[in-house]
């Protein structure tokens, strides 16, 4: 994990913690199906949360692609050296 995949998963988490009533503690190593409240509308709150606060856009299915949030990190980093 690079120190930019560290600052981001920080600011994932604070992102996470508006969102839902129980944020859980986010890993790199979190799935969606670890978390109870994350379902597919939580999902598009996420993303929508994500884009804004990072200034990034996502394409078609690579965000479904992602494993865990430490490949969600991954991606975020890639589209933000990309802007």
């Amino acid at each position: 994990m690079s120190q930019v995949d560290g600052e981001i998963l920080l600011k994932l988490q604070t992102l996470v913690d508006g969102l839902f009533l129980d944020p859980p503690r986010l890993t790199h190593e979190t799935k969606a199906t670890d978390v109870v409240e994350w379902d597919s509308l939580m999902q598009i709150s996420i993303l929508v949360a994500v884009e804004k606060e990072f200034g990034v856009r996502f394409r078609t299915g690579e965000v479904e692609a992602t494993k865990n949030v430490g490949e969600f990190c991954t991606l975020i980093r890639r589209r933000m050296t990309e802007a």
